[in-house]
């Protein structure tokens, strides 16, 4: 870093910052994730200077035969690590990968079916303010209200009095496993198509730990940064014919010239979750999923539909008096990063809830077991039971920095010479 220290000491001095706090914090987001080193290197690397409109082989600028090698390696290892018939990697974002399977799917008002985003989908699920609530009429499908997980025959009546053209599986806050074959029999007795977001499980899936969309369905999206641990961005698999549209849309369609850098560092994510080490990473995620979610059970904190099969959980924090958007700010004064949250059927407004997220994933990357998360729900329980004593709140944060400085965070990074 001994550059950008020089040419510019204050983005320096963020960037130092801000890898402290990932040093000194326990990262619950169940959406954030830590890079290896190798994909922040090919992210930082020199392909940042080079346009690349267009596919390999088929660019509109000279001098891409480099970076044409580096998509390729990207396509073709997450072809493989997924089983796809077609895989776009252009996409800058989970959103705008998702915004080409609609407008490669769709027209304008087309019927949607999406899991309801009050239930744990996504804001480009059907939220009003996003496109795909502009441009698209979309009807949500929820959970069980006494069980808390998704009711596949109530999901059949749904689409069976509103056909809809396209049906979307997939969501930000479920914590169950999702039945992807099922919903491809729904999808096929209403002549839907079947579109899955596998955003937050694509290390799950990638794994073998959680069930693969890809055989079922004929769109599937993802981000590379959650489970999957690369860098920030998106793409898209498909079947094969409709891989002539998904490229059309993906560009020109949406976007611009590709940014090859952060394709180079998917092609790096996609080649490290092809090893064992990652398989092994991704069964310990459920397994601290669980632990955590178990050990704040045992201490009166409810959690939605009864535990998780995944990397995160939702905890109703209702019966403990203090609603989501004050136990996200308590948690994070003693080094705790969490987001306040939605739970199904939740009374509360979406900036206040009565639900935190927590995920497991950026923890687990550091090293920390079924041990630690016992630990951590720990120091959860002490902070909310404490909310109100500035003296606790602080010796809960001086036992947070204790265990994460044994799970050391990039540590060849901005040490000072």
């Amino acid at each position: 870093m001994d550059y950008i220290k020089n040419v510019d000491p204050e983005i320096y001095a963020v960037i130092k910052n801000e890898l402290k706090r990932q040093q000194d914090n326990l990262e619950l987001i169940a959406s954030e994730n830590f890079t290896s080193e190798a994909v922040l290197e090919a992210q930082g690397s020199v392909l940042t200077n080079k346009y690349a409109e267009g596919y390999p082989g088929a660019r509109w600028y000279g001098g891409c035969e480099n970076v044409d090698e580096a998509e390729k390696l990207a396509i073709e290892r997450a072809r493989e690590l997924f089983g796809a018939e077609h895989v776009n990697v252009q996409a800058h974002s989970g959103t705008q990968a998702n915004m080409a399977v609609y407008f490669a799917a769709l027209n304008l008002h087309d019927r949607v079916l999406a899991m309801d985003l009050a239930c744990g989908g996504h804001l480009t699920h059907g939220h009003p303010h996003s496109f795909s609530g502009m441009f698209y009429n979309v009807l949500g499908y929820g959970v069980d209200k006494k069980s808390e997980v998704l009711d596949y025959a109530k999901i059949l009546e749904l689409a069976k009095k509103h056909k809809p053209r396209l049906i979307l599986a997939g969501a930000s806050a479920y914590p169950r496993k999702i039945d992807f074959k099922e919903f491809r029999k729904i999808c096929d007795k209403v002549g839907a198509y079947l579109f899955v977001d596998m955003a937050h499980i694509a290390g799950l899936v990638a794994a073998g730990i959680h069930p693969s969309p890809v055989p079922y369905a004929d769109f599937v999206t993802s981000t590379t940064h959650k489970t999957l641990r690369g860098p920030r961005g998106g793409f898209v698999l498909c079947k094969k014919e409709f891989a002539k549209k998904i490229d059309a849309l993906i560009f020109p369609g949406i976007q611009g010239g590709p940014l090859m850098h952060v394709i180079a560092a998917k092609a790096v994510a996609f080649k490290e979750a092809q090893g064992v080490k990652f398989r092994n990473y991704q069964r310990q995620i459920v397994k601290n999923s669980r632990a955590l979610a178990s050990a704040l059970a045992q201490k009166d904190f409810r959690i939605v539909s009864g535990g998780t099969d995944t990397h995160l959980m939702l905890v109703d924090l209702a019966a403990k008096g203090i609603t989501g958007k004050d136990a996200s700010k308590i948690l994070g004064e003693v080094g705790i990063t969490v987001n306040k949250n939605l739970i199904p059927f939740d009374k509360k407004s979406p900036a206040t809830t009565s639900g935190i997220r927590l995920g497991t994933a950026a923890v687990t990357t550091r090293g920390m077991k079924e041990f630690h998360m016992r630990q951590i729900a720990q120091f959860i329980h002490e902070a909310i039971e404490s909310s109100d004593g500035a003296e606790k709140l602080n010796q809960i944060k001086s036992k947070v920095l204790i265990l994460t400085r044994r799970f050391s965070l990039y540590p060849g990074l901005l040490q000072e010479k």
